[in-house]
């Protein structure tokens, strides 16, 4: 043991210069390793950010193309072919939510959409066409056909979405305007 330790004092203090790493190589070293490490931290957390990020939809308007059950884009046209008069059905709206279309006429889509998630536990709110609103299968919270709150446990109603169509395609976008139903600041913006 006394001898493995003296060769490697040997060893250690014979050393050249030219056998030392200069600090060129040690800087080197530190930069390819950051870079390296750095490279990987940020390719792992662009998909995050980029899920916060809202998808833009071509449109002048802006705004998220709405979606059918199958992904499928909403053309106006269909959707009103096979949609009566005061049909609320539903589509994906802003951030994959599901949103309710308005039927208002034979060729006249709502200005708004309904977003479907009850303020109360996030259920999905169906439209129950026999008692004219929608009402929640959880806790019973119910809401008018404008998606106002009339009974709780639910304590605010649902939220809005602007609902514009350009070139045959419906497209949906923030409510940022006064709450008609309530006459208030939009509480979900």
């Amino acid at each position: 043991m006394v001898r493995i330790k003296r060769w490697l004092n040997i060893a250690m203090t014979q050393m050249t210069s030219s056998e030392v790493p200069t600090m060129g190589r040690r800087q080197f070293m530190n930069l390819l390793t950051f870079g390296s490490l750095t490279g990987v931290a940020l390719g792992a957390l662009y998909p995050v950010v980029n899920y916060f990020i809202p998808p833009k939809a071509a449109g002048s308007g802006g705004g998220t193309s709405a979606k059918d059950a199958l992904g499928n884009s909403v053309k106006a046209t269909g959707w009103l072919s096979s949609h009566p008069s005061g049909d609320r059905s539903l589509v994906q709206g802003l951030k994959g939510d599901p949103t309710y279309l308005i039927v208002e006429g034979s060729d006249a889509i709502g200005s708004y959409g309904i977003n479907a998630i009850c303020t109360h536990l996030g259920c999905v709110v169906p439209w129950n066409s026999g008692a004219n609103k929608f009402i929640c299968p959880c806790h019973g919270s119910q809401y008018d056909s404008s998606g106002k709150v009339v009974r709780g446990p639910a304590p605010l109603s649902l939220a809005l979405a602007n609902v514009s169509v350009e070139n045959d395609n419906v497209f949906l976008s923030q409510w940022t305007e006064t709450d008609f139903r309530t006459g208030e600041k939009p509480w979900w913006s």
